[in-house]
């Protein structure tokens, strides 16, 4: 989109660079949902699953920290707050904040 010779490109009909894991129509919200079995099993063989679920997560939580606000990205954010992990924990956190949302607690007393 930024690139200026990107005006000059045109769909290529190689197999090879047909979108591939159903990731062409699809939210980030919807995205972050995902369990780790859907991460395993939409992304195998892929450079995405490489990074592993937590770091998918990770990204996710960022990309949602600077997409505009809205009740469903809050939401999906909110439900990440009381994440296993440290690194999920607090890019949900961060990105709440860049909501200008607080991370409530959940019942598992994590923030």
């Amino acid at each position: 989109m930024v690139c200026p010779w990107n005006k000059f490109a045109s769909p290529s009909a190689e197999p090879d660079f047909a979108v591939r894991n159903g990731l062409d129509d699809v939210t980030l919200v919807e995205l972050f949902g995902w369990s780790e079995a859907e991460f395993h099993e939409r992304l195998a063989g892929s450079a995405i699953h490489r990074i592993g679920y937590e770091r998918w997560l990770r990204n996710l939580a960022v990309g949602l920290g600077n997409a505009p606000s809205s009740d469903a990205v809050v939401a999906a954010l909110r439900a990440r707050v009381s994440h296993a992990t440290d690194l999920v924990r607090e890019h949900a956190a961060w990105a709440l904040g860049r909501h200008g949302v607080g991370a409530k607690r959940r019942e598992s007393g994590r923030a």
